[in-house]
């Protein structure tokens, strides 16, 4: 699982447009040396369920996003807009999910699954 899902993490984070710097937080600030590691050889990879538990809410967030924008630009734009809902204070959904806490990447994943109709995990 571990492979499988650092893959799909890294072609998410490409289509964001993220930096090194924020994947890193998203991931759970591993070190350097075993982020590049996993960057270089997914397959390679032992993830804790920490992390595991963040691309789970990543990849969640991506599949909602392609869900409620069926263009795949505006979906992968959204992530990085200012938002005036209450949860995001005038931000972007992700500076909230780069506060570095699991239950950021929580709130933003909870708040798309109620903009479908429901809460899903």
């Amino acid at each position: 699982m571990s492979s499988v899902g650092l893959k799909t993490f890294f072609n998410i984070a490409s289509a964001w447009k993220l930096t090194n710097d924020q994947e890193v937080i998203l991931l759970g600030s591993p070190s350097r040396s075993n982020f590049y590691n996993w960057k270089r050889n997914p397959s390679a990879a032992n993830l804790n369920r920490d992390t595991l538990e963040r691309i789970s809410y990543i990849l969640g967030t991506y599949k909602a996003l392609q869900i409620l924008l069926p263009d795949p630009k505006a979906a992968d734009e959204w992530i990085s807009k200012p938002n005036a809902e209450a949860i995001f204070g005038g931000e972007s959904a992700l500076a909230r999910m780069l506060s570095g806490n699991v239950s950021d990447l929580f709130v933003v994943r909870q708040y798309l699954d109620s903009m479908r109709g429901g809460c899903r995990r």
